[in-house]
């Protein structure tokens, strides 16, 4: 027997290839890993199944520079940002996940995002719709590697990732407790390290820790993206002032993950100098799917508006009057 995507399958003595055509398998549409190797497409008439093989056979599901652009600067619409070398207008990242996929593109749309993020899962389907097809060809793919328990396993999903098409991107998300979700800082920067050095772009979900930030600037990542609070709480910038620490001291793009619940928070996650900002939960969520993406981009675009204006002063102690006292008040 081999064991295909979970189960056993008496498919042993078949080349890959027939198997994948008598299971009705689109070609292109995904990529086959057999005992931890890939086997790339050319491969697949020449590659035996054997007894005992454990063989994935995955595909993307809807489940992330140099340049930090902190810099404040007169003229918006030159104000872009770097990830691996590509420049990208939009600081509004749009997670793929919860959504129908008749929503996706329309959440797109309206977001003006020009990075998502998909999650690569097993595929046992024959026939069903891709979420590549709901996708416009200008965006962006950042795979992540949802699911990874360790270092090894992340670096397992970017190969895969890589194998499907989606190029150089990578969000590292690497997480073993499942009530929290919080991500494993240590795990995360073993990973960023091996991924970076096969060329890869790494964005790495992170809890902000300064020393976690300043590792994985040296392990090779492109960005670091905090998390504002429990993924898919919904809760807000829960941990501002630690974000804050790594916008400061961090050379790289800060792009603020996970938990911000209203275009308010990602607002003030710009406001407070974030690079960019990820959200998913809140969108796909809400009454209005296509309404709520433009609510967000509107958000970040004046969050962004107004740190590169520079926020006025704050007053720790009494009041300041907008206009004169004198001269009407009293003399």
């Amino acid at each position: 027997m081999v064991h295909i995507n979970g189960k056993d399958v008496d498919a042993a003595g078949k080349t890959l290839k027939t198997y994948l055509a008598e299971n009705d398998y689109e070609e292109g549409t995904f990529v086959v890993e057999c005992n931890e190797e890939i086997i790339h497409r050319e491969d697949y008439a020449d590659y035996v199944l054997k007894d005992k093989d454990v063989i994935e056979i995955v595909q993307f599901m809807g489940g992330g520079s140099t340049d930090t652009t902190k810099e404040r600067t007169d003229n918006m619409s030159n104000d872009t940002f770097t990830l691996g070398g590509k420049e990208f207008s939009s600081r509004f990242i749009l997670g793929s996940g919860k959504y129908s996929m008749e929503l996706i593109k329309a959440a797109v749309e309206n977001a003006k995002a020009e990075i998502i993020t998909l999650a690569v899962r097993r595929t046992n389907t024959r026939k069903k719709e891709n979420i590549l097809d709901f996708i416009p060809d200008n965006v962006t793919l950042l795979p992540n590697t949802s699911g990874a328990r360790d270092a090894k396993e992340a670096v397992r999903i970017a190969h895969m990732a890589r194998e499907l098409g989606c190029g150089n991107f990578i969000k590292v998300e690497i997480m073993k407790d499942s009530k929290y979700l919080l991500p494993d800082n240590v795990e995360t920067v073993k990973a960023t390290e091996i991924l970076a050095t096969e060329g890869f772009v790494v964005l790495p979900y992170m809890y902000p820790d300064l020393y976690t930030a300043r590792d994985l600037v040296n392990a090779g990542a492109a960005a670091v993206m905090p998390l504002a609070s429990p993924i898919g709480s919904n809760k807000g910038l829960a941990t501002k002032d630690f974000i804050q620490i790594l916008i400061d001291e961090i050379d790289l793009p800060v792009i603020v993950d996970a938990g911000i619940g209203r275009p308010s928070q990602a607002c003030e996650a710009m406001e407070i100098g974030a690079a960019a900002v990820m959200a998913n939960t809140a969108i796909a969520t809400a009454g209005d799917v296509p309404a709520m993406a433009g609510a967000f981009k509107a958000a970040i675009e004046a969050g962004r508006s107004a740190y590169l204006a520079g926020l006025g002063r704050v007053l720790e102690r009494g009041a300041s009057a907008s206009d004169p006292l004198t001269g009407f008040l009293r003399d």
